[in-house]
């Protein structure tokens, strides 16, 4: 795969963290990775944005960012109400081909959920994904809740005929609750698709170089790590009620 897109099921769940934990493995494993992000809004001209932030953590060879609106709302929404061109899917796909011709792996981060509407004519990550035809990787929550979302993303990709190359946790808790502990059984079920990771919380605060040597560790064999879904979810599995 040259080009993989990075989607939440929402905002503020780890997409970025999962995005420099699979830039900083590719990396590690000589590749040479660029990031793209399409749209970030909420952050001022001179502050560090999302690319910024995964090329910080990772090690990644080079990052672009296509637009920047000041305002934390929907991009399109964003670009309006800044007076600012939006950025549409055929941009995005445009930029991400050129990013691939010189370099190994190219992960297009999104902004919040999967059909967040970039432009005024409803263009959305899903559309960058289907010019590129680049498989999804889909980012979500740890508890009560993640099932529902994860469930209608993997129904508007299939919709689309875009792969869902698997599902990673991005913020997974020292002390999960019930419901998160149960959710690792069921998520692949409910996206369609493999578990493939489970990003510790807090990650994002290492040192890069930290973070750098544990990030395979976060990642199943598909995204370059070791981590072992089987292994992780025996790990914290619940037992039936009544269960001896």
């Amino acid at each position: 795969m040259t080009v993989i897109v990075v989607s939440g099921t929402g905002t503020e769940i780890g997409k970025t963290v999962v995005t420099a934990a699979v830039a900083a493995v590719a990396t590690a494993a000589g590749r040479s990775v660029a990031v793209l992000k399409p749209a970030q809004t909420g952050v001022g001209p001179d502050e560090r944005g999302d690319a910024d932030e995964v090329v910080r953590l990772s090690g990644a060879a080079g990052s672009a960012e296509l637009g920047r609106f000041p305002e934390p709302l929907a991009p399109g929404t964003a670009a309006r109400r800044a007076g600012m061109a939006p950025v549409g899917p055929a941009e995005v796909a445009e930029a991400a081909r050129k990013l691939a011709a010189e370099h190994d792996l190219v992960l297009v981060e999104g902004a919040g959920g999967l059909l967040v509407r970039f432009d005024e004519e409803g263009g959305t990550l899903a559309d960058a994904a289907a010019l590129l035809g680049a498989p999804v990787l889909v980012v979500t929550p740890a508890g009560l809740g993640t099932l529902n979302s994860a469930t209608l993303t993997a129904e508007a990709l299939r919709a689309r005929g875009i792969e869902q190359l698997g599902v990673v946790v991005g913020s997974w808790p020292d002390a999960p609750d019930l419901a998160m502990r149960c959710n690792l059984a069921d998520l692949p079920e409910s996206a369609g698709a493999p578990l493939l990771g489970a990003v510790p919380e807090g990650s994002g605060r290492l040192d890069p170089a930290e973070f750098r040597a544990a990030a395979g560790g976060w990642l199943a064999p598909a995204l370059g790590g070791t981590w072992d879904a089987e292994a992780f979810r025996e790990r914290f599995a619940e037992p039936f009620p009544g269960a001896s």
